[in-house]
């Protein structure tokens, strides 16, 4: 056991003297500190020392799941993603669940469980089991990732056998990135499993100044001050230079200070010291230069997105950049359908029962404006002046969306993460199980996978996902020229790809695109227009394959220089002026601050920001957190 001892971390040492006073645990390490390598160490030294007790790794990706897994092959560990680890633990008591989901969705308080048919009798789900699911049907029993937080809470406030069983089954139980989890996940681990007179461990790794997911706990201060769980600041930095862990020692604000490593084999190691790195800080006046920033001043190979990566905060900043900004207008920023949402609800709000199968959506606001609320409300039913202003320059679409039947165009549902979902930060990523793209978008994915299969020399592949018969040579010349045909119509409609495609078996219209088209034709008309080039460059992005990310987006990776673009977008929830020059409400301040940690802190070698247009006093702060060497105006 010494010489297992001699090789581990003084931070894992710490954690394990913790863990045999009986007490839970914090590991709270900066961005590149080596909390993963911290939690796996720790992980292997309780096997070593409890090799009859069961452990629990929580995790927040599918991802990590596997990383986790490779370095621990032991069956005595049990990795999951916290979801799957929640459920797990309750599913089999479906009698329990049952009746606290029948509480629960006549809980008017509690706004995530709501049943279709309104107040619901005990034996409501009799006949049925509770499943868990990627979509919610309470009717059929189904509930999906928010309904199952708030039932597993309750299940465990609710029956302390529960708890005795959980602590009884795992001796230890480790949540990774605590910071990102659910509030109502730390009540079950540090509050409700206190009922339990049974011992265990619950330990947490992360750092709170990564917390930037609105629905994460963020930290656990109020259980650190009353002594429930024991902190371990790791406070070596091994992934950033000297001069990027500097400069996020400058953002943090819970007293963490990074230093340098004292393994001569970390990443940000060279011969035995600390890479230095290179940080600058470019802003321009009047015009906005960062074009020729990346153009002229930075000398980066920007085609490689696996060194070098440009974060901008929103996809629709992206958009323009990347190619696909005709794309994002359908899904994101069609005031046509806000206007549609705006008579929704004032049909709603003024209890209007006219029955309007029959009418058009044209129709419909005719009817309002000449019904007994228009002298009145009349404001209310017109379009707002963003809603008008998009209408007079898209005067056509309007006269179409005018034309769709009103129980059809009442339906349509349509969000940027139909379009956006699932976005890789390099060709290396795993798909998610389980997207949010509809199944507009899937089809067209699958059309450009097929392609991409035969242009890679995977016919296997390419032969069982297409209806492509080969038999004789004629149908491999054939097949060549279809291929060619469709690298050729780049430059044609998406709907014109899409009938071709399917015509030549490369990916035939199925059920799904179909139903989506009868159903979102309003959606499928506007998209069909568009050029297949432009989703060609969204499934370049999507696929990790351009320098661009959304800030959110690159938690947990890193590159060798790092572009950050000081642009709000218009999200009211940052404000990268706030951060420069002080100012405005606390809770924007403290997000765009660790969103800029993040960011800052993903570069390997070198960091770029830039500022459009700051003012004096954000220059000089920048000068205060740079260096007034390392500011420069383009």
């Amino acid at each position: 056991m010494v010489e297992t001892e001699l090789t581990l971390e003084p931070e894992v040492l710490n954690i394990l003297e913790h863990i045999k006073n009986g007490n839970n645990f914090l590991l709270s390490g900066g961005a590149g500190s080596g909390k993963t390598y911290s939690l796996v160490e720790v992980i292997k030294q309780v096997i070593l020392e409890n090799p009859t007790s069961q452990i629990a790794c929580m995790t927040y990706t599918n991802a990590a799941v596997k990383e986790i897994e490779r370095r621990v092959n032991n069956k005595s560990l049990r990795v999951s993603t916290i979801h799957d680890f929640l459920w797990d633990s309750i599913k089999s008591y479906q009698r329990e669940l049952k009746r606290v989901l029948v509480e629960l969705a006549n809980d008017e308080s509690i706004k995530e469980i709501k049943s279709p048919d309104g107040v619901i009798d005990f034996d409501y789900f009799i006949g049925k089991e509770i499943r868990y699911k990627e979509y919610t049907l309470i009717r059929e029993g189904i509930i999906s990732h928010g309904e199952l937080l708030v039932l597993a809470n309750h299940m465990y406030a609710t029956y302390s056998k529960l708890c005795d069983i959980l602590k009884s089954k795992f001796k230890f139980i480790f949540i990774d990135e605590y910071q990102d989890t659910s509030p109502l996940i730390i009540e079950i681990v540090l509050d409700h499993l206190k009922k339990s007179n049974r011992r265990n461990t619950i330990g947490f790794f992360g750092d709170s100044m990564q917390s930037i997911y609105d629905d994460g706990v963020g930290d656990l201060n109020k259980y650190v001050s009353s002594g429930y769980v024991q902190e371990v600041k790791k406070e070596q930095n091994r992934r950033n230079p000297r001069l990027v862990y500097e400069l996020s020692n400058k953002l943090r604000t819970d007293g963490l200070v990074q230093k340098s490593s004292a393994d001569n084999t970390a990443p940000n190691m060279r011969n035995g010291v600390v890479k230095e790195g290179c940080i600058r800080f470019y802003y321009s006046k009047f015009e906005d230069k960062l074009d020729a920033l990346k153009k002229d001043e930075l000398n980066w190979n920007f085609a490689d997105s696996n060194k070098t990566k440009e974060l901008n905060l929103t996809h629709n900043l992206i958009a323009e950049k990347a190619g696909f900004e005709n794309l994002m207008a359908v899904y994101d920023g069609d005031k046509i359908l806000d206007y549609r949402n705006r008579i929704k609800k004032y049909i709603k709000d003024n209890n209007i029962c006219e029955d309007f199968s029959t009418f058009t959506f044209g129709e419909v606001i005719e009817k309002l404006l000449d019904g007994k609320f228009a002298n009145a409300q009349r404001k209310s039913i017109l379009p707002t002046d963003a809603m008008q202003r998009f209408i007079d320059l898209n005067h056509s679409l309007y006269e179409e969306a005018k034309k769709h039947p009103y129980d059809e165009f009442k339906r349509i549902y349509v969000d940027k993460d139909a379009l956006l979902d699932d976005k890789k930060e390099n060709e290396e990523d795993e798909s998610k199980t389980n997207s949010k793209r509809d199944n507009l978008i899937k089809h067209l994915f699958k059309i450009q996978v097929n392609v991409s299969l035969y242009r890679e020399k995977r016919f296997n592949e390419f032969l069982r996902k297409t209806e492509f018969k080969i038999k004789t040579s004629k149908d491999k010349e054939h097949l060549k020229e279809v291929i060619d045909r469709l690298q050729e119509l780049s430059s044609a409609t998406i709907e014109e790809v899409i009938e071709y495609a399917s015509e030549e078996g490369i990916c035939k219209k199925d059920d799904k695109l179909l139903d989506f088209i009868r159903s979102n034709n309003y959606i499928y008309n506007r998209v069909k227009e568009i050029s297949f080039q432009e989703f060609q460059n969204l499934f370049d992005y999507l696929e990790g394959r351009t320098p661009f990310s959304t800030q959110h987006k690159i938690k947990g990776s890193e590159f060798d220089n790092v572009l950050v673009v000081l642009d709000n977008g218009n999200w009211s929830k940052y404000n990268f002026q706030y951060l420069f020059e002080g100012g405005g409400t606390a809770s924007v301040l403290e997000r765009t601050r660790k969103l800029f940690y993040v960011c800052c802190t993903r570069a390997k070698e070198n960091l770029v920001v830039y500022y459009h247009n700051p003012s004096d006093i954000a220059l000089e702060k920048a000068q205060d957190w740079f260096g007034v060497d390392n500011v420069f105006c383009i």
